[in-house]
C-alpha cells in the first residue's frame, strides 16, 4: 500500500463527512428548509472545486511571499498537468492526489458555516460565501499551516484540522 492509496481513502472519508454533515444539517432544520440546506452543501463542494482548482491550491501550495502570509498563484495545475498527475518514481504520492485531499478538506471548511447559517441566508448570497472561502480565505489560511507559511515556519502543527478547517468555520459563521 502506497501513501498516496492512504491519501485518497482519507480523501473519500472527508467526502463522506461532508455528506453526513448534510444529513445532520438537515434534521436541524424544518421539513420545508431540507432540500436547500442539502443543496448548499452539494454547491460547496460543487462551487468549491472549481474556484480552487483555478486559483485556490496554488495560493495555498503555491511558493512564500509577504513573510509566509500567502503563496503565490500560478497556473501549474492547467499549464503543467502531466506533471501534476505523473506518478513519482519514488512510490510517495502525487500532487494530484494532493489536491483532492486539501480539496475535500476546503469544501468541509465551507460547509460547517452551512448549519451555522441553516434557513436564515438566501440560496445566491450562500453560493457567493461558497466561493469566496474557497478562493481565498482557507487556501490562505491553510498555506500558513500546511503550505509553508508562517506558522508552519514557527513550527505550529494542526491535529486533525482543529485549527485550519473547524476554526476557520467557526469564525466564518
Amino acid at each position: 500500500m502506497t501513501v498516496e492509496f492512504w491519501f485518497l481513502i482519507g480523501a473519500a472519508l472527508v467526502f463522506w463527512m461532508q455528506a453526513g454533515f448534510a444529513m445532520v444539517e438537515a434534521g436541524f432544520t424544518r421539513a420545508k428548509n431540507a432540500g436547500n440546506i442539502i443543496m448548499k452543501n452539494l454547491m460547496d463542494f460543487c462551487i468549491g472545486t472549481v474556484v480552487f482548482a483555478l486559483l485556490g491550491y496554488t495560493i495555498m501550495m503555491g511558493e512564500d511571499t509577504l513573510f509566509g502570509l500567502i503563496g503565490i498563484p500560478n497556473m501549474d495545475l492547467f499549464t503543467h498537468f502531466k506533471a501534476f498527475i505523473a506518478s513519482p518514481g519514488n512510490g510517495d504520492y502525487t500532487a494530484a492526489s494532493t489536491f483532492v485531499f486539501n480539496l475535500v478538506f476546503c469544501a468541509t471548511t465551507a460547509t460547517i458555516v452551512s448549519g451555522a447559517m441553516a434557513e436564515r441566508t438566501k440560496f445566491s448570497a450562500y453560493c457567493i460565501y461558497s466561493a469566496v472561502i474557497s478562493l481565498f480565505i482557507y487556501p490562505i489560511e491553510a498555506h500558513w499551516i500546511w503550505g509553508g507559511g508562517w506558522l508552519s515556519q514557527l513550527g505550529f502543527h494542526d491535529y486533525a484540522g482543529s485549527c485550519a478547517i473547524h476554526m476557520v468555520g467557526g469564525i466564518a459563521a
